[in-house]
């Protein structure tokens, strides 16, 4: 694959997310392979069928949607685009997410393979009304940063360290 397909094949799929909605799901033929995988924390989608249905539940989810593609960088095997996902989501409220995705490409340049790495448990988890806040009270325990009205304190490392007992004589 030459360096003009990669970034041809690229922008295209940038443009794609960037102007996403139910009228640009037919834009997927022409900018992905029949076989295509896409993946998120919720979803592993194999074919482009599966992939539409995907993308289409997360518009039907989702208003005011925006994606935003920030960065693009390649590596030789594979494509890393950085973005921001702006949207107000069905039982979530409004997220303001920023994630990366590894696009592997065919040698026509068309997307075979999307990947998303973005913090689900920060941005949905920790939302939910009946799993935020047991997951809190987790994350209060195990991290080093403590919620505090709305905001987060720093403690010390030696402040999750439990007081030892005087030894005994």
């Amino acid at each position: 694959m030459t360096d003009d397909l990669r970034n041809r094949g690229l922008d295209a799929w940038a443009d794609f997310f960037e102007t996403l909605n139910h009228d640009t799901l037919d834009r997927l033929p022409a900018l992905t392979v029949p076989e295509v995988r896409f993946r998120d924390p919720f979803n592993d989608a194999h074919g482009r069928d599966a992939v539409r249905a995907v993308l289409a539940h997360t518009l039907d989810g989702c208003r005011d949607l925006r994606f935003t593609v920030t960065h693009r960088l390649f590596a030789p095997d594979l494509a890393i685009l950085r973005w921001r996902f702006e949207a107000t989501v069905t039982g979530i409220g409004r997220m303001d997410v920023i994630g990366t995705s590894e696009v592997r490409q065919a040698d026509d340049g068309r997307v075979a393979e999307h990947v998303d790495h973005w913090d689900s448990g920060e941005h949905v988890y920790l939302r939910l009304p009946l799993l935020g806040a047991p997951l809190r009270l987790i994350q209060g325990r195990l991290g080093t940063v403590q919620p505090v009205a709305g905001r987060r304190k720093r403690q010390s490392p030696t402040s999750m360290v439990p007081a030892r007992k005087p030894a005994s004589q």
